[in-house]
């Protein structure tokens, strides 16, 4: 088993157990395998497989599914087990209502916090290097942690937690477009954005961020319907 905070065969850097419980620390896990796309919706946990390989008792896994349920990102079937969930339209419109607010009012704010400015760059940077790369996996998580980081310009930890939980299920539906065709619209609305937060143009900012959701949801919506 790879140490706590090490990367394993998932690419994966695991969190340590630090103030948490063994459940916590599993969940966090499957958490970070939803963001980042290494667990699929629709797609069954193997019990077995995932006690061995994380060495955890089937109850605390149990537990860690508990957790994650209850965030919306897996679902129990009734005789046939626990899967990560399949999003359904209401979902991903509920979703874009929950940013709207959040980071509708994030940008909004007369301050932006310096540390946070720096490590937007560094997301925006870190999706045009994928995407150059054709890593297009990669820039849908760069283009998350990106707006987490806008998120966390309102200064809260409670907005934080639910932006968290917003954009892991918000992954869940990316699957549903090729990721170049879903992401490659907004890298460059994505700097344009940085360059109004970091001059200061707070209005102009929230207008273009009004207009990429719009066009985000559209596009998930046409992808995720029946």
């Amino acid at each position: 088993m790879s140490e706590p905070g090490s990367s394993d065969a998932y690419g994966e850097t695991r969190p340590f157990r630090v103030r948490s419980s063994t459940a916590e620390w599993a969940a966090a896990i499957l958490r970070q395998r939803v963001t980042q796309g290494g667990l699929l919706p629709g797609s069954r946990l193997a019990e077995d497989e995932l006690t061995a390989e994380l060495e955890v008792s089937r109850n605390t896994l149990r537990e860690a599914f508990s957790l994650l349920s209850q965030e919306r990102l897996l679902e129990h079937r009734l005789n046939r087990g626990v899967y990560v969930r399949v999003l359904s339209p209401a979902d991903v419109s509920d979703i874009y209502q929950v940013r709207r607010m959040i980071e509708g009012a994030a940008v909004r704010r007369s301050y932006k916090d310096p540390i946070s400015l720096t490590a937007l760059r560094g997301a925006v940077s870190d999706a045009e290097k994928a995407a150059a790369e054709g890593r297009w996996l990669d820039v849908g998580t760069a283009d998350l942690r990106f707006h987490q980081l806008i998120a966390s310009l309102n200064g809260s930890r409670r907005v934080d937690a639910m932006m968290a939980q917003a954009l892991a299920e918000l992954r869940l539906v990316f699957h549903a477009m090729n990721p170049r065709e879903l992401h490659a619209p907004f890298l460059p609305r994505n700097r344009e954005l940085l360059t109004l937060l970091e001059s200061g143009r707070n209005a102009e900012a929230e207008a273009l961020l009004a207009t990429y959701l719009d066009e985000a949801e559209r596009l998930l919506l046409a992808a995720c319907t029946p």
